[in-house]
């Protein structure tokens, strides 16, 4: 195992038991879902509506960590199997098998005891029966080829040190005709060295996040088609100041080098039929 997926794992533990006792879990970056306006983290604020909050248990919600909202992306439809990886405490699995209805199926995948743990009593207090979450790698997906309709995932990714391996495996179980529909952190440019060096900003969602470019030549290579790749929050130098000061990083002229960089964004794209 990979200092990188072991100091994940660490910090995704120590989140879900916060959110499991009533906390807000964090990612690394100062990210929480819940977070009040006037401290809102800039990649995880304002995803859910009020009446996708309200579909979920508060413990889903609090260990709510991505960047998009991947289950409005899909357009998902009753019947459908959908596929969260690294699904977290949830929550966006359950907003799935909602959608899907009793006809469908949602699975999540996760590494994490804790997070697994944490996704299964929502799933149990949410009321969900279609709902399985798998343990696992998102490099290595415990599912059969050609098994589901539509892979999810919110700020994930880019946590991988493996990123062709899991395009990979998302196009091996992926029906013919079926969808990616993922919320990620991307770049845009030159990002410098010292962020791409840091674990702990690496396991925040930002240090391992790919260039827009470099994300849709991964997922052709990977046999995807019509990728498409839209930014939708793009973040500035305060928000970069923000998130830096708080790996611990010295942020004298090193905030103004990403002032736009990083960017979230949904990114499209389907196993040709």
């Amino acid at each position: 195992m990979s200092d990188i997926t072991t100091a994940i794992q660490l910090k995704y533990g120590e989140a879900a038991r916060r959110a499991a006792t009533g906390g807000q879990a964090s990612c690394g970056c100062g990210c929480s879902a819940t977070a009040t306006p006037a401290g809102a983290d800039p990649i995880t604020r304002d995803l859910y509506g009020a009446e996708e909050r309200n579909a979920v248990p508060d413990t889903a919600f609090a260990a709510s960590l991505g960047c998009g909202n991947p289950t409005a992306l899909a357009q998902l439809v009753p019947g459908q199997i959908v596929l969260d990886l690294g699904s977290g405490g949830g929550i966006d699995v359950i907003l799935s098998a909602r959608r899907v209805g009793p006809t469908g199926m949602a699975y999540g995948l996760d590494m994490t005891d804790d997070m697994l743990a944490l996704a299964n009593d929502n799933r149990r207090k949410a009321g969900v029966d279609n709902v399985e979450f798998l343990k696992g790698h998102i490099e290595a997906i415990p599912l059969p080829d050609n098994s589901v309709d539509v892979i999810i995932s919110n700020c994930v990714i880019n946590l991988s040190a493996d990123k062709p391996q899991v395009f990979r495996e998302a196009f091996r179980v992926l029906k013919p005709g079926g969808r990616l529909a993922v919320s990620d952190v991307v770049v845009r440019g030159e990002v410098p060295a010292g962020i791409r060096r840091s674990v702990e900003l690496w396991v925040g969602c930002v240090a391992g996040a790919l260039q827009d470019t470099e994300y849709r030549s991964g997922l052709e290579a990977a046999g995807f088609a019509d990728v498409t790749i839209e930014p939708w929050r793009t973040y500035k130098v305060d928000d970069a100041r923000e998130f830096l000061e708080q790996a611990g990083i010295d942020t004298s002229g090193l905030a103004e080098q990403v002032d736009g960089k990083f960017a979230s964004a949904f990114v499209r794209a389907v196993k040709p039929a």
